[in-house]
């Protein structure tokens, strides 16, 4: 089968295609022809070294979907001819995350899905929502697992309340449109007033353009009559929390789900603690998490927002071009 590995390096260069053997199904592990794999930011910083030490050579990409091609002989809840989508933390099914269940990533450290095919244990994937195409349903391990169990697992996010996101990519167009289908209202930022447009297109109640608004607290405040949002999903980390503390509630949450500006975070804990603001770190969830994002997509025919599609043998310009941050949505990468 072909495939990509990350090899020496920590550039462009280091993604590398290669070939080996087809792999064979296990008793309880369904074969898998990958049809469509979604990139996230942890598959760029893995390719620069700057998240994880992981063994190399090393297949990258966590997210995608496949059909099962064959099946080993104790599998029970997959056919051949179904359409799966793997869990990105395969050993992680109900409940919350513990030492044991959170150690195997797909795409570090376990090899990913770039590649033809794939072998993975019934238990660590979920039926593909079916009204969903190839390419939208490979976002959902990652992006959508983690903003579903940010926003309902952990935050309960409802009618009425005001969620902010910050950005307009993967996980945050993922929380958009999910806060949007609880009947929250939802504030977005973003340096590009073209892709705030686009936000408020999609259903955000307001957008504000960080550029013009550095202080974008401020501007929360002002559009929630200074009581503050409910909920702030942040993906950039680094001083920024800061400022999602101040933009939250008394009593709200702020969802640490990213690290776009730095993975050091510094704010003053005066203030999160005058405003009693609860910090949880998100990293994915479980598979029933997954599959309740799952049916909850089939159940109002949403669909996650996809950029652009590149095909197998353009996967390094899929890389740059999600290095360039130019992208609305998600970059998806199509095979053969």
């Amino acid at each position: 089968m072909k495939i990509y590995t990350l090899e020496d390096g920590c550039d462009f260069d280091s993604l590398q295609p290669s070939v080996r053997p087809d792999p064979e199904p296990g008793p309880r592990e369904v074969l898998l022809r990958l049809r469509a794999v979604s990139l996230n930011y942890r598959d760029l910083a893995i390719l620069r070294g700057t998240y994880g030490n992981f063994p190399r050579p090393l297949v990258p990409v966590s997210d995608g979907v496949g059909e099962v091609v064959a099946v080993g002989a104790e599998v029970r809840r997959f056919k051949v001819g179904d359409r799966v989508v793997p869990a990105y933390v395969p050993d992680w099914v109900r409940g919350g995350p513990t030492a044991e269940t959170s150690r195997r990533r797909l795409g570090g450290p376990l090899d990913g899905l770039l590649r033809e095919y794939a072998c993975v244990h019934e238990d660590a994937a979920i039926a593909a929502p079916a009204h969903l195409t190839d390419a939208e349903a490979a976002t959902l391990p990652i992006a959508g697992v983690t903003a579903w169990h940010a926003l309902f697992t952990q935050g309960r996010v409802g009618p009425g309340d005001t969620v902010v996101v910050q950005g307009t990519g993967g996980v945050s167009l993922y929380a958009l449109q999910l806060a949007r289908l609880a009947g929250a209202r939802v504030i977005v930022t973003s340096r590009s007033g073209d892709k705030l447009a686009r936000a408020v297109a999609l259903g955000a109640a307001h957008g504000i353009h960080t550029r013009e608004h550095p202080d974008w607290a401020a501007r929360v405040l002002l559009l929630t009559g200074g009581r503050g949002a409910d909920h702030v999903l942040d993906v950039v980390g680094g001083e920024g929390v800061e400022r999602s503390i101040e933009a939250t509630r008394v009593g709200g949450t702020v969802s640490l789900v990213g690290f776009l500006e730095s993975m050091t975070v510094r704010f003053d804990l005066r203030r999160a603690l005058q405003k009693v603001v609860r910090l949880q770190a998100i990293s994915t969830g479980s598979r029933d998490d997954l599959e309740s994002l799952g049916r909850a997509l089939a159940e109002y025919g949403a669909r996650p927002v996809v950029d652009r599609i590149f095909p197998f043998n353009e996967a390094r310009a899929a890389f740059e071009y999600l290095s360039s941050g130019a992208q609305f949505g998600k970059v998806v990468i199509a095979l053969p």
